[in-house]
């Protein structure tokens, strides 16, 4: 309604037209107002499914094979792009004009639908991720492309692609130069094309081949489960029916080394829309599986070289003199991009005049005496290693070589290999030594002697510079491969069996007096080894055994060296001998009592202090429901089954620890206000969670009165991101006034969750 047409009206029917208005936009706003309150619930919803998502995504980082599904990153880029235009919506409906209101209500009906749809279609049907090889993504050690030559050979494998004639392609040329690098670029655009629908698989075939391992590999990737099948030929009609059933798809076999019975696998070469594409450093190889199309993958001419060996030493300006010794190293190269990337990375910031020289020198009499390029090149490999110079550097660059061909390895996993074979300076703390550790991996990726992953959290090594270390490692061998008893190993370092889940025994381990890390997650062992007070090296212990039936008395106190203790939580630990523990800076596990965990933090005041724990204090039955969980860098603590009854100081300021992050109370007797009962989260700036369950005495999160609001300080809940109610039947409300008393500023200013469930007065 225009009020320039209310003047044409007389006094009465103008009154009755202006009151019409006035009711219509009122009804517009009230309308208004409640559905963008309908759809601000929806869009919590969607944020804690996007945030769901975002959890399993970031606990992948321990599964390098699992890539997150094409489907999932659009829906999560849609969901935070639509949460975003949600904030700015919900600004414009606070703050706009009555003539706005109609232009405001069709915009947020038009996100209701699509906030609901987004919602609907996080139910993905099956899990996230897609199992994937390591050796797949951005992964390439040398630039996007190495001149026409790549960019020729890469445009012969597409066409052939897309030659319905050519069913096989085979790559050949030696090591390093190549092969693997122009296979990645056909494969990632091959995933970008409709023409095969996603039915792009890539396999690494190592060295040390056999038809079983290979048909169980190619299982792997297109999501089959030969683990109870043993014979060849069932195994190869299966695959054979598989790919049958995608209809047009490219298989990649990497490395091959020896002609391969691609028919005894189960790979229907002859089909129409089957394309197979194979590497090999044998032209042989190519065509002893007759393929079709064969393109040999040349060495980079020598302006490409040089160029390549530039961009990699990141310099701009080199003296005369540097420029003709650089000229030589590159020869010495003979075009092989893994040796120029190598050599240039390992020069890089070297400035001065006689160390170029120096190192010409060292690098021509490495490769003086051998005879073929491909010894050559691990000559240069070699003098790369050697000017790494740190010996440390190097032992840790060996140890990368003991895990399998083409094998991800988790840059975590390989860091704790670092501290528990001391292969790196002890520091101060866990936190410190797993910076050394990151800051060791970089110094070995600066020189390409490894490889950082696509998703940033594990490396790799090439087949040529594992060669290469394995060598080094002959002459003095460091490691062996594991006996059938472990007993006598003395200077074993590290003993991993999780996941050994039928393992019901463990030999004695008195004799393993080196031994720094031991996981027995996840086995079935009901008794702990005997000799483990003999393990006073010991640093890393992982005991989450379901069926381990006691902790024997002492035990742990003799371990006195133990940084991280992870227990079972249906056993209670003895706080006594936790306690004792000083160098003790990661703890997960169950507290028998308030009285345990007050302990706990009283004796780490003095000592090293916890940098994660994930305490339980809760009933033996009840800890099942967290026993999958076994994610330990955390900061949480669970109170369940009655343990706050025996709480007799509740002002205690040792029963949370300050930097807690997470806080769970069900059915603990919570006293009838959480700050009353906790008066540390007065300052607990880290806490972000918090869930109340099952707690008939609770009335509220913060009681005021005059005197309280004397003592306070800080804004409590500050930093409170998510507070979950269920079950709590005298629940009054947040705040609870019992004086005049000013709401503290900030106070749950961080807070954008909160769910309340079966609340009954």
């Amino acid at each position: 309604v225009r009020y320039t047409n209310l003047k044409r009206f007389p006094g009465s029917h103008m009154a009755n037209y202006v009151e019409m208005a006035r009711n219509a936009l009122s009804s517009l706003s009230i309308d208004l107002e409640k559905n963008t309150n309908a759809l601000k619930r929806k869009i919590e919803v969607l944020t804690r499914r996007k945030d769901d998502v975002h959890t399993e995504l970031q606990n992948a980082i321990y599964h390098p094979r699992k890539k997150c599904k094409i489907e999932v990153e659009d829906w999560l880029n849609n969901a935070e792009s639509i949460i975003e235009d949600f904030e700015t919506l919900n600004q414009e409906v606070r703050c706009c004009r009555l003539f706005k209101r109609q232009k405001l209500a069709e915009k947020v009906e038009l996100m209701t639908t699509e906030v609901t749809e987004l919602v609907k279609q996080s139910d993905f049907p099956r899990e996230i991720f897609v199992e994937v090889d390591e050796s797949i993504g951005p992964l390439i050690l040398t630039p996007q492309h190495n001149g026409q030559a790549f960019l020729q050979n890469f445009d012969d494998i597409w066409a052939s692609l897309m030659d319905d004639s050519v069913l096989s392609i085979g790559i050949y040329g030696m090591g390093g130069v190549g092969k693997t690098t122009l296979a990645l670029h056909v494969h990632d655009k091959l995933l970008k094309e409709s023409t095969f629908l996603g039915h792009v698989y890539w396999v690494t075939v190592s060295q040390e081949f056999s038809i079983h391992k290979l048909q169980n590999d190619i299982a792997g990737v297109l999501k089959l489960d030969f683990s109870c099948e043993s014979d060849e030929r069932k195994m190869a009609a299966k695959l054979f029916r598989a790919f049958k059933e995608r209809g047009r798809f490219v298989l990649i076999l990497d490395g091959v080394w020896n002609q391969i019975d691609v028919e005894k696998i189960g790979i229907p070469v002859e089909m129409s829309g089957c394309k197979l594409i194979i590497t090999s450093r044998s032209k042989e190889v190519c065509d002893g599986m007759d393929c079709q199309r064969i393109i040999k993958v040349n060495t980079l001419s020598e302006q490409e070289a040089s160029e390549l060996f530039l961009k990699k030493l990141g310099r701009v300006e080199l003296h005369p003199e540097v420029e003709r010794i650089h000229k030589k190293m590159v020869k010495r190269c003979g075009g092989l991009p893994l040796a120029l990337v190598t050599l240039a990375g390992s020069m890089r910031g070297v400035t001065g005049i006689y160390e170029w020289r120096d190192a010409l020198e060292g690098l021509e009499e490495s490769c003086m005496r051998q005879a073929n390029m491909e010894d050559k090149v691990l000559s240069i490999l070699s003098y790369s290693y050697d000017r790494l110079g740190d010996e440390k550097l190097k032992n840790c660059l060996l140890r990368c070589s003991l895990y399998p061909e083409d094998y991800c390895i988790p840059i975590v996993k390989l860091i704790e290999d670092f501290i528990s074979e001391e292969l790196m300076e002890r520091r101060s703390s866990f936190r410190a030594e797993i910076d050394q550790g990151r800051a060791i991996l970089n110094k070995l990726e600066r020189p390409c002697l490894l490889e950082r992953g696509s998703t940033g959290t594990y490396v790799k090594m090439h087949d040529l510079i594992r060669c290469m270390a394995i060598k080094k490692t002959k002459d003095n061998p460091r490691y062996m491969k594991l006996p059938n008893s472990i007993s006598d190993l003395e200077n074993l370092r590290k003993l991993l069996l999780k996941d050994c889940y039928e393992l019901e025994l463990v030999p004695s381990l008195e004799k393993l007096k080196e031994l720094r890390h031991l996981d027995l997650t996840a086995t079935s062992i009901e008794e702990l080894p005997p000799g483990m007070d003999s393990l006073t090296k010991l640093r890393f212990l992982y005991l989450s055994c379901h069926k381990l039936k006691v902790l024997p008395t002492q035990t742990l106190r003799r371990l006195s060296k133990l940084q991280l203790l992870s227990l079972p939580f249906h056993i209670c630990a003895p706080i006594e001998e936790v306690e004792a523990l000083k160098q003790l800076e990661v703890f997960k596990g169950r507290l028998n009592s308030v009285c345990d965990i007050s302990r706990l933090l009283k004796s780490r005041q003095s000592d090293k202090q916890l940098s994660s724990y994930r305490l339980f204090l809760n009933s033996e039955e009840s800890c099942k429901v967290h026993v999958a969980s076994n994610r330990l860098h955390c900061k949480l603590v669970h109170f369940e089954a009655e343990n706050l009854v025996e709480s007799s100081s509740p002002k205690d300021e040792n029963l949370l620890p300050r930097d807690i992050e997470k806080l769970i109370f069900m059915n603990s007797f919570l006293g009838s206000s959480l700050l009353d009962e906790f008066p540390i989260l007065n300052s607990a700036r880290d806490l972000k969670f918090c869930i109340i369950a099952k707690e008939d005495k609770i009335e509220c999160i913060m009681r005021f009165s005059s005197a309280k609001e004397e003592q306070s300080s800080g804004a409590p809940f500050e930093s409170l991101q998510s507070l979950s109610l269920e079950n709590l039947p005298n629940f009054f409300g947040l705040f609870k006034w019992e004086a005049v008393a000013p709401l503290p500023h900030g106070t749950f200013s961080w807070l954008d969750e909160l769910t309340i469930k079966r609340w009954r007065r």
